[in-house]
């Protein structure tokens, strides 16, 4: 792997993969991959289709098993699921909420199911941390963009207090404007010690969000960057170059 991050001193580690293989019969999914995301990191991976992120991500949450390999979170054994479920969240590409609901009334339904009890205002204020507009707050999902529906699932997150959120193409199908509201959002996230790992296409937004970005291809981590040493022009050069 072409490395061109240096490695930063005394991190907390927030989630770690160890030589994480996995095969689906005879196709290799994921090639010994290790790589770390510190405590306020956010990790951005880039790769086609099929390169191995979302199995990547898939491992993380306890979905599937790495037939060889360990995954930490917290620097706990991700099967150990009872113990690692409540510092993990994760936000699809698409989020799942109840389209008959407030933003309100579902972050109160899933904070509850985090085993979280929050007040009403504490409620909005998670919202308004989120950067989802007052007004919105008590309408219901089904008038609510794909980028508002995001701000619940980060709402979500911030309820149950994980420490570490996981996401899988979020900024597909925003808007510049929700793009950018997105990426505010995020970087507030690590400035506050919140980890994100974000398995991405989005060349431009991994250079603006990301703290370090890797690129992936067939399975293996085979490039990494530290974002401010590379370009969106230069990523973009080295994405293509690699697949």
């Amino acid at each position: 792997m072409n490395k061109l991050v240096i490695k930063e001193k005394n991190s907390e580690i927030l989630l770690e993969a160890r030589g994480i293989s996995k095969n689906f019969g005879n196709k290799v999914a994921l090639k010994d991959l290790n790589f770390k995301v510190n405590k306020g990191e956010i990790y951005c991976l880039l790769g086609q289709n099929g390169a191995g992120k979302t199995t990547t991500i898939n491992i993380f949450l306890g979905l599937i098993k790495p037939d060889s390999g360990l995954v930490f979170i917290n620097n706990v054994a991700a099967s150990n699921q009872n113990t690692i479920r409540h510092s993990l969240a994760y936000i699809p590409e698409v989020v799942q909420l109840y389209n008959n609901l407030s933003s309100v009334e579902n972050l109160d339904f899933f904070s509850r199911l985090a085993g979280q009890y929050c007040t009403n205002s504490q409620l909005e204020k998670l919202l308004i941390t989120a950067n989802l507009q007052a007004d919105a707050h008590h309408q219901l999902l089904s008038k609510y963009s794909k980028g508002m529906r995001q701000k619940v699932g980060i709402a979500i997150a911030l309820a149950k207090n994980a420490s570490f959120i996981l996401m899988d193409e979020p900024t597909s199908g925003l808007d510049p404007k929700a793009s950018a509201e997105f990426a505010k959002t995020c970087k507030a996230l690590s400035k506050n010690g919140i980890g994100i790992f974000m398995a991405t296409h989005d060349i431009f937004n991994a250079v603006n969000i990301g703290s370090r970005i890797g690129i992936m291809k067939e399975g293996a981590i085979v490039h990494e960057a530290l974002s401010s040493n590379i370009t969106a022009q230069e990523l973009h050069k080295l994405y293509l170059k690699t697949i």
